[in-house]
């Protein structure tokens, strides 16, 4: 057991990501519900970055991944992650909330 402690403590720390915008609205919900039934999911703001970058302007993975300063695959395990978050906001009726990263976290 103490191996899988030791585990914890061994992983990378995270890799801070060029971002180029900060999005005008922070938090999109469905019409149909009141704010104490919504619930949230977050959207971090590399997860949004690599939204905008290959659906706003469409530019390939190897081109967006260089513009965040990141590897192609980090960008697609980005990317994947943000599609997955927005289909299950909108096919549950769930509400997104884009977070902002602090200093060293």
């Amino acid at each position: 057991m103490a191996f899988f402690s030791l585990l914890e403590y061994m992983t990378r720390p995270r890799k801070w990501c060029r971002i180029g915008f900060c999005p005008e609205a922070s938090c999109f919900s469905p019409d149909d519900k009141n704010e104490k039934e919504l619930e949230f999911i977050e959207l971090l703001p590399e997860e949004v970055e690599a939204l905008r970058l290959k659906n706003i302007e469409e530019l390939e993975q190897t081109e967006a991944a260089k513009r965040m300063g990141i590897s192609q695959s980090t960008f697609q395990r980005i990317l994947a992650s943000a599609h997955k978050k927005m289909s299950e906001a909108l096919i549950y009726g769930k509400a997104l909330k884009i977070i902002k990263r602090t200093q060293g976290k």
